[in-house]
């Protein structure tokens, strides 16, 4: 069965979690969420209130790692998923996250990422001369990245597919399982 990895993180976003990786197990594959450490992870809800000028923090969904970051041998996985939320800000700066981010990257395999995934993409030097949603207000670290930023709900970049936040799953799971199934498709 073909495996996909997660990275993340403390104060990830849940739903940008859990509805990939529910999504892919649903589709035949296997998925492995990598954090820092193995330990429970404690995810949070950003949620868009009337009357607020960005949106809102609550605790959300705990659920655990399966693997740290340094014990990630990234060519056991066929793709990658990087979720949003606060994780991206510190995870971004770990040499391990870059160094699977890279093998993505760079080897043209399938990548997810959405909301403020777009640092780790940036601090791996990985999203230079591409085009990549993000969540709006980090259009400029994407444009400073050295890329385009676009204010959609499901941009391709050949292998990559990224996404504004959480309300733009069904276009940005469509468009990636699309790539994940062209490149390794799931045993039936």
């Amino acid at each position: 069965m073909p495996r996909v990895l997660i990275i993340t993180g403390d104060a990830a976003e849940s739903l940008e979690v859990m509805y990939p990786y529910q999504r892919l197990i649903e589709e035949g594959y296997e998925v492995d969420i990598a954090a820092p450490s193995v330990k429970k992870l404690q995810f949070v809800v950003h949620d868009f209130v009337e009357g607020f000028d960005t949106y809102t923090e609550k605790a959300g969904y705990t659920w655990p790692a399966d693997v740290a970051f340094a014990d990630v041998d990234p060519s056991d996985y066929v793709a990658l998923v990087i979720p949003g939320g606060l994780a991206p800000e510190y995870i971004r700066n770990d040499p391990d996250v870059q160094r699977i981010v890279r093998h993505f990257m760079n080897g043209d395999l399938p990548v997810a990422q959405l909301c403020h995934a777009a640092q780790v993409l940036a601090a791996a030097g990985t999203l230079q001369g591409r085009r990549s949603a993000a969540y709006p207000a980090l259009a400029p670290d994407v444009v400073a990245a050295g890329a385009e930023f676009v204010d959609a709900a499901a941009v391709i970049d050949g292998q990559m597919v990224s996404a504004r936040a959480w309300p733009d799953h069904p276009a940005w799971m469509r468009e990636f399982l699309e790539i994940l199934r062209s490149k390794a498709p799931a045993a039936t």
